[in-house]
């Protein structure tokens, strides 16, 4: 069957020939065109996208799609399964009705299977590997937004941070970074900030009510060791299929700016430690960034910055980003420009905001064929509006598409199988039981009890009161000779002075950490 002559300019635009996944079959006049077969070139995905559209038109299945063709082809991915309906992807899907209509009407040979997953849940929370990170790790900038903090506030936590790496007191959990931000507003600690600026009482009363009430929600269990080593997320099967993780998300629905920030972190952390591979054959990665909205809200003009500058540079470290949202306006325009790859689900246009976001969404499309207004207030549960980059980098035209029926289960799995498959992953033993180890808390409490013991103590006599024992003089302010009996050195005087120690614990820490901040302030782990 010939296609019109509109219709083969289009689906010539889509004849790739080397490695592709398949979206579905070209809509024209109506009519689905199964020999017109809609794809994306597959070096191509690491070109960012945008899934978009308004509730219910299919944007969860359209993931799913996606996530299962670049797991057969030994890409891994990572999906943010906000509703909790996606784990269904680790298990054969079952034919019906409607699924043998639609993989007839788009020519797809559809056989149910399942695909290689593993579930994570951000602390633990819900069904899951437990997902951790260090509050030093997440850095000031992330932990602001989540914090809701202004810029002053947020630039002040800068400097508490600042001053934590410089001590060599680690952030590992809240508690942590509460005990430094008191400690610089004591008395002590308010001196200890003269040569690099103060921490207003004012300021500092802010964050430690924003950590109380953020702690007091429960969040606590989301900052902790041992963090998640992000280099889990590129593993591939043992028949060479990429590994499908699902970061189950529905226990923290109601914390939308934490679960959003918190997967910022996740890509900001894959940023640092992936190698430049330029452009390559595959991705190494595909991560779906599902209700994107959340994690442009009420963010400061650094923390936008941020985002642009990381989706920018992470397509050249083999990472693609798809975001998925309502609307395209959801996404600022400086990361829109970066997605490449664009799958428009059906919008309504009931109201005149509607109508108005409606226009600005069409003028984002290269000019096509489609009356564009009229074609995606149209658009049937499971059709979007396509355009792509081609395999040299140019968008391909405008396709009206019907999208192929995901193989896998549409829909979640039985919560006892899914806790069943989280404990026979190989990750569960390292990352299932949260560690509290010395960190900024206890050392600050130990810095205080050391301050307190001396006054308490009598001269020359130790903790229990009694005289002091040991070399000559001890105690009693007379030089105290080495063993052989002579005099100590003045390199042994040095040493053994509280100062130096002191200095060599500070200086022997900031080395052994290396602390390296990036462009969300986020702190670098050596693997």
């Amino acid at each position: 069957m010939s296609l019109p002559p509109s219709a083969a300019g289009i689906a010539a635009g889509y004849a790739f020939t080397g490695p592709a996944l398949d979206l579905g079959a070209l809509l024209w006049n109506g009519s689905c065109l199964p020999e017109a077969q809609v794809r994306i070139p597959l070096p191509m995905l690491n070109r960012h996208g945008l899934v978009a559209g308004a509730t219910g038109t299919g944007k969860t299945k359209t993931l799913q799609l996606i996530a299962e063709q670049l797991s057969a082809q030994g890409v891994p991915v990572l999906l943010a399964d906000i509703k909790g309906d996606l784990s269904g992807i680790s298990v054969p899907g079952t034919s019906n009705a409607k699924v043998a209509s639609r993989s007839a009407e788009v020519g797809q040979e559809w056989a149910g299977s399942g695909f290689p997953a593993e579930f994570y849940a951000l602390g633990g929370l819900g069904h899951g590997i437990p997902l951790r990170a260090t509050i030093t790790s997440f850095g000031p900038l992330l932990l602001s937004k989540v914090l809701r903090l202004n810029q002053t506030q947020e630039q002040s936590l800068g400097l508490v941070f600042h001053y934590a790496d410089r001590k060599g007191l680690e952030l590992v959990d809240l508690k942590d970074l509460r005990s430094v931000v008191a400690f610089l507003t004591s008395d002590e600690g308010r001196s200890e900030l003269k040569d690099i600026g103060g921490l207003s009482t004012a300021t500092a009363g802010v964050i430690l009510r924003s950590l109380t009430a953020f702690e007091a929600q429960g969040m606590s269990d989301f900052f902790g060791e041992p963090e998640f080593d992000t280099a889990g997320f590129l593993r591939t099967a043992d028949d060479g299929r990429g590994i499908v993780s699902v970061l189950e998300l529905p226990a923290v629905q109601d914390k939308p700016q934490l679960f959003s920030t918190f997967l910022m972190w996740l890509l900001a952390d894959l940023f640092h430690d992936l190698p430049e591979v330029g452009d390559a054959d595959r991705p190494k990665l595909v991560f779906f960034f599902d209700e994107a909205h959340l994690l442009f809200d009420d963010a400061s003009e650094a923390f936008l910055d941020a985002i642009t500058r990381t989706v920018r540079l992470i397509r050249s470290k083999g990472v693609g980003v798809f975001f998925v949202t309502q609307t395209p306006k959801d996404v600022p325009g400086d990361v829109l420009a970066q997605l490449g790859n664009r799958v428009q689900h059906a919008l309504r246009a009931f109201t005149p905001d509607d109508q108005k976001d409606l226009k600005a969404t069409v003028r984002t499309f290269p000019d096509s064929a489609y009356d564009l207004e009229e074609l995606l207030t149209g658009l049937g549960t499971g059709e979007a509006v396509v355009t792509v980059l081609d395999e040299n980098g140019a968008p391909t035209p405008v396709a009206a598409t019907r999208l192929r029926a995901p193989e896998s289960l549409m829909g979640p799995v039985d919560g006892a199988a899914l806790d069943r498959a989280v404990r026979e992953s190989a990750l569960y033993g390292r990352y299932a039981q949260a560690v509290d180890r010395e960190s900024a808390y206890e050392k600050l409490a130990a810095r205080a009890a050391e301050d307190v013991v001396p006054a308490e103590r009598p001269a020359g006599r130790d903790e229990t009161g009694e005289p002091r024992r040991g070399g000559r003089g001890e105690g009693t302010g007379e030089p105290r000779r080495g063993e052989g009996g002579e005099d100590r050195s003045v390199v042994e005087q040095v040493v053994g002075s509280q100062m130096f120690r002191s200095l060599a614990r500070s200086v022997g820490t900031q080395i052994g950490r290396e602390i390296t901040r990036s462009l969300f302030g986020t702190a670098r782990r050596r693997r």
